[in-house]
C-alpha cells in the first residue's frame, strides 16, 4: 500500500516540475516576442494623446531628409563640400564653383598649379554623408509645442541608415523616443520611411553624362568651334599694314561666344522644341527624360591665354611690302595664334522642385581639346601628372630689392616644367621657404609698381636668389609726323630692351597708347600707316583638274584634264606705310615721370602703287626717330 502511495507522490512531483518548465518557457517566449515585435506592438497600443509626438518626429525625419537631398543635389552630391582650395596662376577656378552662394565641388578640374583632378562622389559616399547630416539634424527636432502641453520627451542619439534608388529614398532611423505625461508613457525606437525622390535617377544620369564628357570631350568640341568663330586663330588678310587685335577685347569676345553657345546646348529629349533644323547642332546624343540646363557665365573664373600676344596686343605683320619682295605684286598679313582656355560648365538636371547639378572644367590646350579618357569603365582616374608643388624638398632664400638695394615685398612663385607653384610673399624683402627640386626652373616675382621679373634658378644646385626689380612707369605714347599729329592714322611703336630675355613693349595708336616702361636702353622703331590709294587689279586665272575619262574609261583609271576660269576681283589695300623711323634711346626715370613720351618721326609720300610702297620701305631703314622732351 505504502509503495503505491510513494509512486503516486513521485508522479505528482514530476508533473509539478513540468508545469513550472512550461510556465518558464512561456515567459521567456513572451519576453523574446516583446523585444522582437515591441515597435509593432507599441504602435498599435500607443495612447492617442502620445501619437502626435511620434508623428511629429517622423515628419521631422522626412523634412530633414528632403533638406539633405536638396543640399546634396545642389552641391554635386556632396553634403560636405570640403575645404576650398583657391586657384592659381595656371588655373583660376579652384576646386569649387560658387553658384548663387553654394560651393559646388568640381567633378573634374585643374588645380592652381596645373594638375588634373577628379572628385566624383560614389553612391555609398552620398548615402553616408546624408546619414550623418540627417542624424545631426533630427537631434534638434522641435518639440516645443508638446513641452507646452506638459509632455516629457526623451530622445536618444539616433542612428541613421539610408538607401538611394532611382525613384525613392529609404531611411531607417534607430532612435529610442520616450514620451511621458503624468503617470503614463510610451516609447518607439525605430522609424522606417520611404520618400519618393528622383535624386538617385538624377545622380545616375549625371554620372553617365560625366563619363560621356570624359570619353568624348563634347564640351571641348563646342568650345573649339566658338574659339574659331569669335577669335582670330589662323588666317590671312590682304593688307600692307599690320592687323591688330587687343587681347582684352578678344578674351571678352570669346567669353561672350561661350556664354551664348554653351547655354544653348541640349540633350536628346522632348523637353524643348527646335526652331529650325540648324539647331540640331546644339543637341548632344544622350537621352534625357527630364529637363537639363548646360550653363556657363562670362563672370565665372575663366582662363584665356593667347600665345603670340605681347603686352596686350596681337599683331599680324604684313608680308610683301619689304624691300626685294615687290615681285609679289601684293601684301598680305598672315596670323596664327595659339590659345589655352579653361572655363567651368555647370550641368543641371531637374524636374519639378528637385535638382541635381555638377560642374566640370572644360580645357582647350594649344588650340585642341584635352586628351580624352578612353577607359571603358566609370572609375576615378589617378592623376596622370605628378603634382610637383606638393613635393617641396629644397630650401631656398629669395631676396627682393629695388635698384637702390632697398628691400621690396612681393609675391614669389617657382616654375618647374609647366607647373607654377606659389611660394609665398616676402617680408622685409626676404622669403625663406621650400621649393620643388628642379633643374633650370624659374623664380618669378610680381610686385605692385615694378616690372615683372623672371630668373633662371636651379633648386638642385642653388639656394639663394637675389632679384633687383625695376620700377614700372605707366606712360602715354604720342607720335608726330614732322611735328604734326598723326590724326586718324595708325602708329605701331616698339620698345625693344637692350637686355637679354626682356619683353618687347608695344604701343598701338590710337587703340592702346599707354604702356609700362622702366629705366633702361631701348631700340625704338615706329611705323605709321595711313590711307592708301593702292588697288591690286583683278583678273582671270585658270585652274585645271584631272577628272575620269567617261564612265567606262573611269573604270580603267583613265583621266583627262579639265580647266575652269576663276575670276579674281580687284583688291583695295586700305592702309600703307606713310612714315616712321628708328632710334636707340636710354630712358631715365626723369623722362618717364612726365607720364607722356612724344616721338617725332619723318613723313613719307602717300603710296599710290605697289612700287611706291616698296620705295617707302627701302627709305624707312634710313629714317631716324627721336624723343621730344618737354
Amino acid at each position: 500500500m505504502f509503495d503505491g502511495i510513494e509512486k503516486r507522490g513521485e508522479k505528482g512531483k514530476k508533473a509539478q516540475v513540468a508545469i513550472f518548465v512550461i510556465i518558464a518557457l512561456v515567459i521567456v517566449a513572451g519576453i523574446v516576442i516583446f523585444f522582437v515585435f515591441k515597435d509593432s506592438l507599441m504602435n498599435g497600443n500607443v495612447p492617442g494623446e502620445f501619437s502626435p509626438v511620434f508623428k511629429a518626429y517622423e515628419e521631422c525625419i522626412e523634412e530633414e531628409t528632403k533638406a539633405g537631398l536638396d543640399l546634396a543635389g545642389t552641391q554635386g552630391g556632396r553634403i560636405n563640400p570640403g575645404e576650398y582650395i583657391p586657384g592659381g596662376e595656371y588655373a583660376p577656378s579652384g576646386n569649387q564653383l560658387n553658384f548663387l552662394g553654394f560651393p559646388v565641388p568640381y567633378w573634374f578640374y585643374v588645380s592652381g598649379n596645373g594638375i588634373i583632378k577628379e572628385n566624383v562622389p560614389t553612391k555609398s559616399e552620398i548615402e553616408n554623408e546624408l546619414s550623418v547630416y540627417i542624424g545631426d539634424r533630427i537631434e534638434n527636432c522641435n518639440f516645443e509645442e508638446f513641452y507646452g502641453q506638459g509632455f516629457d520627451i526623451l530622445l536618444e542619439k539616433p542612428e541613421v541608415r539610408m538607401a538611394i534608388s532611382e525613384k525613392k529614398v529609404s531611411v531607417k532611423v534607430i532612435s529610442p523616443l520616450t514620451v511621458s505625461k503624468e503617470n503614463e508613457s510610451a516609447m518607439k525606437s525605430q522609424y522606417d520611411l520611404s520618400i519618393n525622390s528622383q535624386f538617385g535617377g538624377f545622380y545616375l544620369w549625371a554620372t553617365e553624362v560625366y563619363k560621356k564628357e570624359m570619353g568624348e570631350a563634347f564640351l571641348e568640341e563646342y568650345a573649339i568651334d566658338v574659339l574659331r568663330l569669335y577669335a582670330p586663330v589662323d588666317g590671312l588678310e590682304i593688307s600692307c599694314s599690320p592687323r591688330v587685335w587687343q587681347t582684352n577685347q578678344v578674351a571678352d569676345d570669346i567669353k561672350i561666344g561661350l556664354e551664348e553657345n554653351i547655354n544653348t546646348i541640349k540633350f536628346s529629349g522632348d523637353y524643348y522644341k527646335l526652331t529650325n533644323s540648324t539647331r540640331k547642332y546644339f543637341v548632344v546624343d544622350k537621352q534625357s527624360e527630364d529637363f537639363v540646363n548646360v550653363v556657363y557665365s562670362k563672370g565665372w573664373p575663366t582662363k584665356i591665354e593667347i600665345i603670340g600676344a605681347e603686352n596686350g596686343l596681337m599683331l599680324a605683320e604684313p608680308i610683301g611690302n619689304q624691300p626685294g619682295l615687290g615681285v609679289m605684286g601684293f601684301c598680305y598679313s598672315p596670323y596664327h595664334f595659339v590659345y589655352d582656355v579653361y572655363f567651368p560648365v555647370l550641368i543641371q538636371i531637374y524636374n519639378g522642385e528637385e535638382l541635381f547639378q555638377f560642374p566640370v572644367i572644360v580645357i582647350i590646350d594649344n588650340n585642341i581639346p584635352r586628351e580624352v579618357d578612353l577607359s571603358s569603365g566609370f572609375t576615378i582616374q589617378e592623376n596622370k601628372v605628378v603634382d610637383i608643388c606638393n613635393v617641396k624638398t629644397k630650401d631656398i632664400d629669395v631676396r627682393l630689392s629695388d635698384i637702390y638695394l632697398n628691400p621690396v615685398n612681393g609675391n614669389v612663385s617657382y616654375q618647374c616644367l609647366d607647373q607654377i607653384c606659389r611660394l609665398g610673399e616676402t617680408e622685409f624683402g626676404r622669403l625663406i621657404t621650400k621649393a620643388p627640386a628642379c633643374l633650370n626652373g624659374y623664380v618669378m616675382v610680381d610686385v605692385n609698381g615694378y616690372m615683372r621679373k623672371k630668373k633662371v634658378f636651379s633648386t638642385t644646385e642653388e639656394v639663394a636668389a637675389d632679384l633687383i626689380l625695376d620700377k614700372a612707369y605707366e606712360v602715354e605714347i604720342e607720335v608726330t609726323l614732322n611735328g604734326n599729329s598723326i590724326n586718324n592714322n595708325r602708329a605701331i611703336v616698339s620698345f625693344i630692351p637692350n637686355t637679354e630675355n626682356a619683353e618687347v613693349v608695344t604701343a598701338v595708336l590710337p587703340e592702346a597708347s599707354k604702356v609700362k616702361l622702366s629705366e633702361g636702353l631701348y631700340n625704338l622703331s615706329v611705323y605709321v600707316y595711313g590711307e592708301s590709294g593702292i588697288t591690286i587689279p583683278g583678273g582671270t586665272t585658270s585652274q585645271c583638274y584631272e577628272v575620269p575619262r567617261g564612265a567606262i574609261g573611269g573604270l580603267f583609271g583613265l583621266t583627262k584634264k579639265e580647266c575652269v576660269d576663276i575670276q579674281i576681283p580687284d583688291t583695295k589695300i586700305d592702309e600703307a606705310l606713310i612714315g616712321g623711323g628708328k632710334a636707340q634711346e636710354y630712358l631715365l626715370p626723369t623722362d618717364l615721370d612726365n607720364d607722356k613720351i612724344t616721338i617725332v618721326v619723318s613723313e613719307l609720300p602717300a603710296p599710290n602703287s605697289l612700287e611706291q610702297l616698296q620705295v617707302n620701305f627701302e627709305i624707312f631703314d634710313n629714317l631716324e626717330a627721336y624723343i621730344e622732351y618737354k
